[in-house]
């Protein structure tokens, strides 16, 4: 399989994801798929194998490393440590924006104003947190990253 196979296929892995927090964030399924840890443990494999085939098997650019910009721009100028990166973006976007759904059902956010902030977590990452802090803001609901524990948990 090339490279730019594995990367449309880890791009389309994650959008059934995006769509059942967007448009059933109470389904069943979207407990069972998005809360439930399967997609950071499958993209979390993903990504060690990516680094592991990089770090110990040749497949990245010479002058790799994350001390300088320089060693971090080799890494993404191989194909292998754009997958590295990218799946990390994936898997951690979606992480925060299974977060906001969590959080927004907790607090009794309307969906319709946390909706477009899941789209902006699935397009540009930091700026669907952001506009969900901002929705927060203005429900009055500010911006702690504190959370209530569940009922019965100590």
């Amino acid at each position: 399989m090339s490279l730019e196979l594995v990367y449309v296929v880890i791009n389309a892995l994650v959008v059934p994801a995006w769509l059942l927090l967007v448009l059933g964030p109470k389904w069943r399924t979207t407990q069972l798929v998005v809360h439930s840890g399967i997609y950071p443990l499958v993209f979390g494999a993903f990504y060690t194998i990516c680094l592991i085939a990089s770090m110990f098997f040749g497949q990245s650019a010479e002058g790799v490393g994350m001390a300088t910009i320089a060693g971090v721009s080799a890494l993404f100028s191989h194909p292998n440590g754009v997958l590295i990166g990218w799946s990390h973006y994936l898997v951690f976007d979606l992480f925060v924006g299974a977060w906001i759904g969590r959080d927004a059902q907790r607090r009794g956010l309307p969906h319709m104003a946390v909706a477009p902030c899941l789209i902006a977590s699935f397009l540009f990452g930091p700026v669907g947190l952001l506009a969900y802090i901002l929705v927060r803001l203005v429900k009055g609901e500010g911006i702690s990253l504190f959370e209530a524990p569940a009922e019965g948990a100590r």
